[in-house]
Protein backbone atom coordinates (compact mmCIF):
# COMPACT_ATOMS: atom_id res chain seq x y z
CA UNK A 1 0.00 0.00 0.00
CA UNK A 2 2.73 2.43 0.95
CA UNK A 3 4.81 1.80 -2.18
CA UNK A 4 1.78 2.06 -4.43
CA UNK A 5 0.65 5.27 -2.74
CA UNK A 6 4.09 6.87 -2.83
CA UNK A 7 4.43 6.11 -6.54
CA UNK A 8 1.84 8.79 -7.33
CA UNK A 9 4.39 11.42 -6.29
CA UNK A 10 7.05 10.22 -8.70
CA UNK A 11 8.46 13.12 -10.70
CA UNK A 12 7.42 15.79 -8.20
CA UNK A 13 10.14 17.97 -6.70
CA UNK A 14 8.49 18.51 -3.32
CA UNK A 15 8.25 15.74 -0.70
CA UNK A 16 4.88 13.93 -0.32
CA UNK A 17 4.39 15.43 3.16
CA UNK A 18 4.42 18.99 1.79
CA UNK A 19 2.08 18.19 -1.09
CA UNK A 20 -0.34 16.35 1.20
CA UNK A 21 -0.27 19.20 3.72
CA UNK A 22 -1.09 21.79 1.05
CA UNK A 23 -4.03 19.72 -0.18
CA UNK A 24 -5.21 19.21 3.40
CA UNK A 25 -5.03 22.91 4.27
CA UNK A 26 -7.02 23.92 1.19
CA UNK A 27 -9.80 21.37 1.71
CA UNK A 28 -9.91 21.36 5.50
CA UNK A 29 -10.16 25.11 6.16
CA UNK A 30 -11.78 28.12 4.48
CA UNK A 31 -8.50 29.20 2.88
CA UNK A 32 -7.73 30.49 -0.58
CA UNK A 33 -4.84 29.10 -2.61
CA UNK A 34 -2.88 32.24 -1.80
CA UNK A 35 -3.57 31.72 1.90
CA UNK A 36 -2.09 28.24 1.66
CA UNK A 37 0.90 29.67 -0.23
CA UNK A 38 1.51 32.13 2.63
CA UNK A 39 1.19 29.46 5.32
CA UNK A 40 3.76 27.29 3.56
CA UNK A 41 6.04 30.29 2.99
CA UNK A 42 5.97 31.02 6.72
CA UNK A 43 7.48 27.54 7.16
CA UNK A 44 10.18 28.28 4.60
CA UNK A 45 8.47 26.38 1.76
CA UNK A 46 8.45 28.52 -1.38
CA UNK A 47 5.73 27.31 -3.74
CA UNK A 48 3.28 29.28 -5.89
CA UNK A 49 -0.48 29.17 -5.52
CA UNK A 50 -0.72 27.87 -9.12
CA UNK A 51 1.34 24.85 -8.13
CA UNK A 52 -0.86 24.28 -5.09
CA UNK A 53 -3.90 24.38 -7.38
CA UNK A 54 -2.29 21.73 -9.58
CA UNK A 55 -1.56 19.57 -6.55
CA UNK A 56 -5.18 19.79 -5.39
CA UNK A 57 -6.45 18.89 -8.86
CA UNK A 58 -3.96 16.05 -9.25
CA UNK A 59 -4.13 14.42 -5.82
CA UNK A 60 -7.33 15.59 -4.14
CA UNK A 61 -9.72 13.04 -5.63
CA UNK A 62 -7.26 10.20 -5.12
CA UNK A 63 -6.96 11.11 -1.45
CA UNK A 64 -10.75 11.34 -1.15
CA UNK A 65 -11.30 7.89 -2.69
CA UNK A 66 -8.79 6.31 -0.34
CA UNK A 67 -10.22 8.01 2.73
CA UNK A 68 -13.75 7.00 1.72
CA UNK A 69 -12.64 3.38 1.36
CA UNK A 70 -10.77 3.54 4.67
CA UNK A 71 -13.77 4.91 6.58
CA UNK A 72 -15.97 2.14 5.20
CA UNK A 73 -19.67 2.06 4.45
CA UNK A 74 -21.66 4.89 5.99
CA UNK A 75 -25.07 4.77 7.72
CA UNK A 76 -28.16 3.06 6.34
CA UNK A 77 -30.56 5.99 6.65
CA UNK A 78 -30.17 8.71 4.06
CA UNK A 79 -31.16 12.36 4.35
CA UNK A 80 -31.25 14.20 1.03
CA UNK A 81 -31.48 17.87 0.24
CA UNK A 82 -30.68 20.27 -2.57
CA UNK A 83 -29.41 23.83 -2.67
CA UNK A 84 -28.82 26.41 -5.37
CA UNK A 85 -25.22 27.55 -5.82
CA UNK A 86 -23.65 30.15 -8.08
CA UNK A 87 -20.92 28.78 -10.35
CA UNK A 88 -19.39 31.03 -12.97
CA UNK A 89 -22.28 33.46 -12.53
CA UNK A 90 -24.87 30.75 -13.28
CA UNK A 91 -27.28 29.02 -10.95
CA UNK A 92 -26.65 25.32 -10.42
CA UNK A 93 -28.26 22.74 -8.16
CA UNK A 94 -26.11 20.93 -5.62
CA UNK A 95 -27.65 17.65 -4.43
CA UNK A 96 -26.35 16.27 -1.13
CA UNK A 97 -26.99 13.16 0.96
CA UNK A 98 -25.90 12.57 4.55
CA UNK A 99 -26.47 9.63 6.87
CA UNK A 100 -27.96 9.53 10.37
CA UNK A 101 -24.58 10.45 11.85
CA UNK A 102 -24.24 13.56 9.71
CA UNK A 103 -21.51 12.14 7.47
CA UNK A 104 -21.72 13.19 3.82
CA UNK A 105 -22.52 10.22 1.57
CA UNK A 106 -22.22 11.96 -1.78
CA UNK A 107 -22.81 15.19 -3.67
CA UNK A 108 -23.75 15.97 -7.26
CA UNK A 109 -23.72 19.29 -9.12
CA UNK A 110 -26.36 19.54 -11.86
CA UNK A 111 -27.70 22.20 -14.19
CA UNK A 112 -31.32 21.56 -13.29
CA UNK A 113 -33.46 20.79 -10.29
CA UNK A 114 -35.81 18.19 -11.73
CA UNK A 115 -36.73 14.50 -11.70
CA UNK A 116 -33.99 13.52 -14.12
CA UNK A 117 -31.33 15.09 -11.91
CA UNK A 118 -32.82 13.53 -8.77
CA UNK A 119 -32.86 10.12 -10.46
CA UNK A 120 -29.24 10.48 -11.46
CA UNK A 121 -28.32 11.38 -7.90
CA UNK A 122 -30.17 8.34 -6.51
CA UNK A 123 -28.27 6.07 -8.86
CA UNK A 124 -24.95 7.67 -7.95
CA UNK A 125 -25.73 7.11 -4.29
CA UNK A 126 -26.64 3.46 -4.83
CA UNK A 127 -23.47 2.85 -6.80
CA UNK A 128 -21.33 4.44 -4.11
CA UNK A 129 -23.00 2.77 -1.12
CA UNK A 130 -23.51 -0.65 -2.66
CA UNK A 131 -27.00 -1.40 -1.31
CA UNK A 132 -30.40 0.08 -0.59
CA UNK A 133 -30.87 2.14 2.57
CA UNK A 134 -33.30 1.31 5.36
CA UNK A 135 -35.09 4.55 4.60
CA UNK A 136 -34.67 7.98 3.05
CA UNK A 137 -35.78 11.40 4.26
CA UNK A 138 -36.31 14.40 1.97
CA UNK A 139 -38.23 17.63 1.87
CA UNK A 140 -41.51 17.84 -0.05
CA UNK A 141 -39.90 18.50 -3.45
CA UNK A 142 -41.94 16.42 -5.91
CA UNK A 143 -39.02 15.18 -8.01
CA UNK A 144 -37.83 13.02 -5.11
CA UNK A 145 -41.06 11.02 -5.23
CA UNK A 146 -40.85 10.38 -8.97
CA UNK A 147 -37.15 9.52 -8.89
CA UNK A 148 -37.52 7.20 -5.91
CA UNK A 149 -40.40 5.38 -7.60
CA UNK A 150 -38.13 4.60 -10.54
CA UNK A 151 -34.92 3.74 -8.68
CA UNK A 152 -35.77 2.44 -5.19
CA UNK A 153 -39.51 1.97 -4.98
CA UNK A 154 -39.39 -0.39 -1.98
CA UNK A 155 -37.50 1.97 0.34
CA UNK A 156 -39.57 3.82 2.99
CA UNK A 157 -39.71 7.55 2.33
CA UNK A 158 -40.20 10.19 5.04
CA UNK A 159 -41.22 13.73 4.07
CA UNK A 160 -42.23 15.10 7.47
CA UNK A 161 -41.62 18.72 8.27
CA UNK A 162 -38.18 19.35 9.84
CA UNK A 163 -37.24 15.66 9.51
CA UNK A 164 -34.69 16.60 6.87
CA UNK A 165 -32.71 19.02 9.03
CA UNK A 166 -29.64 16.70 9.03
CA UNK A 167 -29.15 17.38 5.32
CA UNK A 168 -30.19 21.03 5.39
CA UNK A 169 -27.71 21.87 8.16
CA UNK A 170 -24.88 20.16 6.27
CA UNK A 171 -25.06 22.87 3.60
CA UNK A 172 -23.58 25.44 6.00
CA UNK A 173 -19.96 24.44 5.37
CA UNK A 174 -20.48 24.57 1.61
CA UNK A 175 -22.04 28.02 1.86
CA UNK A 176 -18.99 29.23 3.74
CA UNK A 177 -16.64 27.94 1.05
CA UNK A 178 -18.89 29.25 -1.71
CA UNK A 179 -18.58 32.78 -0.32
CA UNK A 180 -14.83 32.46 0.17
CA UNK A 181 -14.31 31.10 -3.37
CA UNK A 182 -16.81 33.59 -4.88
CA UNK A 183 -18.78 30.74 -6.36
CA UNK A 184 -16.05 29.22 -8.50
CA UNK A 185 -15.92 29.21 -12.29
CA UNK A 186 -16.80 25.72 -13.51
CA UNK A 187 -19.32 23.07 -12.48
CA UNK A 188 -16.73 20.32 -12.97
CA UNK A 189 -14.30 22.03 -10.63
CA UNK A 190 -17.04 22.52 -8.04
CA UNK A 191 -17.89 18.81 -8.23
CA UNK A 192 -14.25 17.78 -7.77
CA UNK A 193 -13.58 20.24 -4.97
CA UNK A 194 -16.72 19.39 -3.00
CA UNK A 195 -16.12 15.65 -3.36
CA UNK A 196 -12.72 16.04 -1.68
CA UNK A 197 -14.01 18.64 0.77
CA UNK A 198 -16.81 16.28 1.90
CA UNK A 199 -14.47 13.36 2.62
CA UNK A 200 -12.04 15.61 4.46
CA UNK A 201 -14.96 16.96 6.47
CA UNK A 202 -16.11 13.42 7.32
CA UNK A 203 -12.64 12.45 8.50
CA UNK A 204 -12.12 15.46 10.78
CA UNK A 205 -15.72 16.08 11.92
CA UNK A 206 -15.32 14.86 15.50
CA UNK A 207 -18.07 16.60 17.47
CA UNK A 208 -15.84 18.42 19.93
CA UNK A 209 -18.80 19.61 22.03
CA UNK A 210 -19.81 15.98 22.68
CA UNK A 211 -16.40 14.70 23.76
CA UNK A 212 -14.02 15.11 26.65
CA UNK A 213 -10.72 16.79 25.81
CA UNK A 214 -8.87 13.48 26.15
CA UNK A 215 -11.17 11.57 23.80
CA UNK A 216 -11.20 14.43 21.33
CA UNK A 217 -7.41 14.42 21.15
CA UNK A 218 -7.35 10.66 20.67
CA UNK A 219 -9.87 10.80 17.82
CA UNK A 220 -8.12 13.76 16.25
CA UNK A 221 -4.80 11.90 16.36
CA UNK A 222 -6.48 8.92 14.71
CA UNK A 223 -7.82 11.18 11.94
CA UNK A 224 -4.36 12.65 11.38
CA UNK A 225 -2.96 9.12 11.24
CA UNK A 226 -5.54 8.07 8.64
CA UNK A 227 -4.73 11.12 6.53
CA UNK A 228 -0.99 10.48 6.75
CA UNK A 229 -1.40 6.81 5.86
CA UNK A 230 -3.71 7.32 2.88
CA UNK A 231 -1.64 10.19 1.46
CA UNK A 232 1.75 8.60 2.25
CA UNK A 233 2.66 11.76 4.15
Amino acid sequence: MGTKTCSIYRGYRFPPAIIARAVWLYHRFALSLRDVEDLLAERGIEVSYETIHQWCARFGRQFARRIKARLGRRGDRWFLDEMVVSIGGRRRCLWRAVDQDGDVLDILVQKRKDTRSARRFFRKLLKGQGELPMGITTDKFGSYIAAKRQVMASVPHCRDRYANNWAAVSHAHTRMRERQMRGGRYAGYAQRFLSVFSQCHNLFRLGRHLLSAKNYRLLRARSFGTWATETCA
